[in-house]
């Protein structure tokens, strides 16, 4: 069995500077841009990332929300909603906004499409891009990141497991350890 791999704070910490930075550089002040989180690994990262944006370029006023796609879902029979249900949060009308849509994880890419279809329930946004902290590959659909924070190298028997720890972002993680088998 591979030993987990990690990767501390730090790391971390530079790649979603470099998210943030790569988004105030594509957009400018007058863009309506929203970031929404893919809940729920994605919610921590899209407020950090628009704090961090606060910061670089407050010009751009970005506003974060969260996305909820357990109704779109194409695994929802193996996968029930969660008790820990996080609802679809948008901070302004999504019609002509330029929307990012905010994910810890970017893996088959079946999330970020349950994404979009969730976001187009509320709207039609003038843009759609997508900011990920981890591509880790083995994408099955035609999704790619605009803004990565990380490419890891792993097998499909891993599993990239994020911690972002609101209170101590001392404690922020990435783990790359086996997936556990599911019978």
């Amino acid at each position: 069995m591979a030993t987990p791999k990690t990767i501390g704070a730090d790391d971390i910490h530079a790649a979603i500077h470099q998210i943030a930075a790569s988004i105030a550089e594509r957009h400018r002040a007058g863009d309506r841009l929203i970031l929404l989180g893919i809940a729920n690994g994605g919610i921590p990262l899209a407020l950090r990332i628009t704090a961090r944006l606060a910061q670089l370029s407050p010009r751009l006023a970005a506003k974060s929300g969260s996305i909820d796609i357990s109704f779109h879902r194409d695994d929802i029979g193996r996968n029930p909603i969660p008790k820990e249900f996080t609802p679809t949060v948008l901070p302004a009308d999504v019609n002509g906004a330029r929307v990012i849509l905010v994910d810890d994880v970017l893996f088959s890419g079946r999330t970020v499409k349950a994404a979009l279809d969730e976001l187009f329930d509320h709207g039609r946004p003038a843009k759609v891009e997508l900011a990920v902290l981890v591509d880790r590959g083995h994408h099955l659909m035609p999704v790619a990141a605009d803004y990565v924070g990380l490419h890891l190298t792993t097998t499909a028997a891993e599993k990239v497991v994020v911690l972002l720890d609101e209170t101590t972002p001392k404690r922020d993680r990435i783990t790359v350890r086996p997936a556990v088998a599911v019978n």
